[in-house]
């Protein structure tokens, strides 16, 4: 089975979105099929999509004539089809402008001409003055003129559907109360309905394509183009076309293109995009660099180690594609509902219609009642706010460095009781360093000279340590590494033993007189048969760990620390940044079996790792959250990915998975709450067909700009 994105386009609202991908399901050639309204996508899984698309373009212009299904070239840049890209640091976009981007061609809808608008509301309030004036006539006319104006393609569209036996469109909801409204003599309100509808579709289109637009454009630092050198000059090539081996040039201002290796320059990088971290980090020949971050001063020229399909830049934007593909429960369950509402409020304005006006004979007034229901019950708002939340709750994520691997994740997250941290590289750097040196006043450089050519992370660390602190360190006369034990050197003259308590006792010498204390790893050294002192190596904490852990405990999530490391090591880091549970010295399973426990005595569970052997925990988790500084194999396993490693980055998951699932059930609330409000009102002969069109359009706009405030509120920490 293969995975395909198309992009479509022409759609009319998130309620057609969702028959499309309805329809799109039934077919048998077809495994799955995901259409994301937020991001303009269709995703298909089947036996070879391609032969597939003309079977797909009648399927869904079943449903929606207009819509139009095209393959998303992989050369081409926009993943969306309101994309347009953010040339603020892309010197290489500008030399490109004339090329026509030819990427931007595809995928990009033609927004709506606002003119008929205009010309509409001008003959509607003519025909208000010509009715005031008592040209009543005069006045019908230009009402009957703007109708065609504004709603000829609603009614025309509407019989094209009924044709094809969609009664619940909402063409034909609207067509259905504006001509109603005309039967019984209320012209200016069939006008005016039609007139607020149209304004209410047209602001929500914008909104949609704004929202969506803003969220890529955040996400998708993809270039178009790279400079590579030629002979004395510079060219440039599509950036799909760069190839592991090629150099490229980055000049100040532009973001690196590709992941790639420094071989010339230095400079320092913005890799806020990208971590989140604010401090421009300092790059030299021989530094890794990661694309999308921007080089802010020198040029550098890069080896190009990943091409663009694997860089960093395309990985985030598939990230959120994907993510905004997986829907959450509350999005399904929205789209279920919508199909029984519709039919339910058009049953309901029937025999609001009838009964009454059989008890009291007034019809006009009963029938007027029934067409404000019609409009009303377009369930569009609902149907297009949920994935809407969720989509602008992905799009603040991935702005601090924070990728939700779906909605389905973000609901899940929303609803976390406990976070289980594993130590080394969670809590930890990760990176040994030096905390004691006890002993003779020589030690570090004697040990620092010893080990000095040794590749062990510990050797390192204690190289490392003695440069820092700037003591000598010399080139040992004799050297000999004894595996699993340490180092005997000769140094200076003198005999010298560098390891475990293995080494000494092996040379005579009593591990017990050294007493070595502190958690950590400790490197016992003897000098001419003689313990000479110790020095005690342990990871280094994140500096934002223990703030971390006070705000998941403010916000009611208990910590708890699952790790294979040593029960003192643990507890000592554990205490540090303020958990109380710790379980040590944990296999992979053992972690799992820990887990399912704590699911049980807290409630849903989220584990955050960084390692191969974190995989299967990630994996069993209610949410499994990868360090996006770890392992391939635990960020693949992950739901949600923190790309900046830092461990802030887990209670402000937290907190946008929340404000997300609160923003779209404030939108399910409040737009059934003013629909059933209206339909009262109505009822009680308060309510006039203007408020049924608020409740159906305006009700709409309000939840599409309260998703985005969602996206605003998060990214604006």
């Amino acid at each position: 089975m293969e995975k395909k994105v198309y992009l479509i386009e022409n759609l009319d609202c998130a309620n057609c979105a969702a028959e499309v991908e309805a329809k799109l399901n039934t077919l048998p050639e077809v495994k799955e099929a995901v259409l994301t309204y937020a991001t303009g996508q269709l995703r298909i899984t089947a036996e070879d999509p391609d032969s597939l698309l003309p079977l797909l373009q009648k399927a869904a212009r079943a449903v929606e004539p207009e819509v139009a299904i095209r393959p998303r070239d992989a050369s081409s840049q926009p993943h969306s089809a309101e994309h347009h890209h953010e040339h603020g640091h892309d010197h290489e976009h500008k030399h490109h402008h004339d090329h026509g981007h030819e990427g931007h061609e595809h995928g990009e809808e033609e927004q709506e001409s606002p003119l008929p608008l205009l010309l509409g509301a001008g003959l509607f309030v003519l025909g208000l003055i010509l009715e005031a004036l008592s040209l009543k006539w005069v006045g019908l006319f230009c009402y009957i003129a703007a109708y065609v104006v504004l709603g000829a393609k609603i009614v025309w569209t509407a019989l094209t559907e009924l044709v094809r036996g969609r009664v619940f469109d909402e063409n034909f909801l609207m067509s259905l109360a504006s001509l109603g409204a005309f039967f019984i003599g209320e012209y200016p309100e069939a006008v005016g309905v039609m007139l607020f509808y149209r304004i209410g579709e047209y602001f929500e289109d914008v909104a949609v394509a704004r929202s969506r637009s803003r969220i890529m454009e955040a996400v998708d630092l993809r270039p178009e183009v790279v400079t590579v050198p030629d002979g004395d000059g510079v060219r440039q090539i599509p950036a799909a076309q760069a190839k592991v081996g090629d150099t490229v040039l980055v000049r100040p201002g532009d973001r690196i293109p590709l992941d790639g290796v420094v071989v010339a320059g230095t400079s320092r990088l913005d890799t806020a995009p990208i971590t989140g971290e604010p401090v421009p980090v300092p790059v030299g020949p021989g530094d890794a660099v990661t694309s999308g971050c921007v080089n802010t001063s020198g040029q550098l020229t890069v080896r190009v180690e990943k091409p663009l399909s694997e860089s960093m830049v395309s990985r985030i934007l598939d990230a959120v594609e994907n993510a905004a593909a997986s829907k959450p429960k509350i999005d399904r369950f929205i789209t279920r509902f919508a199909k029984v509402y519709t039919p339910v409020v058009v049953a309901a304005a029937v025999a609001v219609a009838v009964i009454p006006s059989l008890v009291d004979g007034n019809w006009n007034y009963w029938v007027y009642t029934a067409l404000s229901f019609l409009v009303m019950s377009c369930p569009c708002a609902l149907v297009l706010s949920v994935p809407l939340a969720f989509f602008s709750g992905i799009g603040a994520g991935s702005k601090q460095g924070i990728l939700f691997k779906g909605g389905a994740s973000i609901e899940a997250m929303a609803g976390i009781r406990a976070v289980a941290l594993d130590k080394t590289g969670t809590v930890t750097k990760g990176e040994f360093v030096v905390q004691e040196a006890q002993g003779r006043e020589d030690l570090l450089s004697l040990c620092a000279s010893c080990e000095q050519f040794s590749t062990h992370p510990i050797a390192g660390s204690i190289v490392a340590a003695a440069k820092e602190r700037g003591l000598p360190i010399c080139a040992p006369e004799e050297l000999e590494e004894l595996s699993g034990r340490g180092i005997r050197a000769r140094v200076n003259g003198l005999t010298v033993l560098c390891g475990n308590e293995k080494l000494m006792a092996e040379n005579g010498i009593d591990p017990a007189a050294f007493h070595p204390a502190g958690a950590g790893t400790h490197v016992l050294v003897a000098v001419d048969g003689k313990p000479a002192g110790w020095l005690r190596i342990a990871d280094t904490l994140k500096p934002d760990a223990k703030d971390a852990v006070a705000r998941l405990k403010a916000g009611g999530v208990t910590p708890v620390m699952l790790t294979g490391d040593g029960a003192q090591s643990a507890g000592q880091v554990a205490q540090a940044v303020g958990i109380e549970q710790v379980h040590a010295r944990l296999l992979p399973e053992e972690k799992l079996a820990r887990l399912q426990e704590l699911r049980q005595q807290v409630g849903p569970t989220m584990f955050v790792g960084d390692g191969i052997n974190d995989a299967p925990v990630l994996s069993g988790a209610d949410v499994g959250a990868a360090m996006g500084t770890g392992a391939d194999a635990a960020i693949e396993a992950a739901d949600v990915v923190y790309m900046t490693g830092s461990v802030d980055a887990i209670p402000e998951s937290l907190a946008i998975a929340r404000r997300t699932r609160r923003i779209a059930m404030e939108n399910v609330v409040f737009a059934l709450a003013v629909k059933l409000a209206v339909m009262l009102l109505g009822l009680f002969g308060h309510a006039s067909m203007w408020m049924a069109v608020f409740a159906d359009t305006g009700v709409a706009m309000l939840c599409i700009l309260n998703s985005i405030r969602g996206q605003r509120a998060a990214s604006g920490r």
